[in-house]
């Protein structure tokens, strides 16, 4: 009986302890899904996903800019963009996600093609550090960081 009880302490210890890793895998699944939803978003030219994956107070810095922008510029610039350029395919590559409670951090490279206002096929690769706070449940972007790594003037 003693064995019994004592295999049944070493399961239910087991099984708590397994707990946070999965935790930790669910969250970082949830926090990639929602950047791929913005990037295939993006791609087809919706701007919806910025009242819906972007926190209110979202301040992001992309290497194209001089300097970094709330979500009301970061708006009217994905409008101007997408009035000028289609988007074709991309690809992303995480490399690390990290989630601390309600705040995550993760880190990616891209390959993005995109025709030009001539139709003319541009391919660019780059990185993106980019932070997610859950709200509600609900994993936003709070700030990001990154672009091509060649950007053309």
């Amino acid at each position: 009986m003693k064995f019994r009880a004592g295999l049944a302490a070493i399961a239910i210890l087991a099984i708590g302890a397994s707990q946070p890793a999965v935790s930790q895998q669910s969250d970082d699944a949830a926090v990639w899904s929602v950047i791929e939803q913005q990037w295939e978003a993006a791609q087809r030219g919706d701007e919806k996903w910025l009242q819906s994956l972007v926190a209110a107070d979202f301040v992001g810095w992309p290497r194209s800019s001089p300097a970094p922008r709330d979500k009301r510029s970061t708006r009217m610039w994905n409008e101007f963009r997408n009035k000028h350029r289609d988007g074709k395919a991309h690809e992303l590559y995480p490399l690390s996600i990290v989630v601390h409670g309600d705040t995550a951090v993760a880190h990616y490279l891209y390959t993005n093609a995109a025709k030009n206002a001539d139709g003319k096929l541009e391919i660019s690769n780059g990185r993106y550090t980019d932070v997610l706070v859950r709200i509600d449940g609900e994993w936003k972007f709070l700030s990001w960081h990154g672009g091509d790594d060649t950007v053309s003037d």
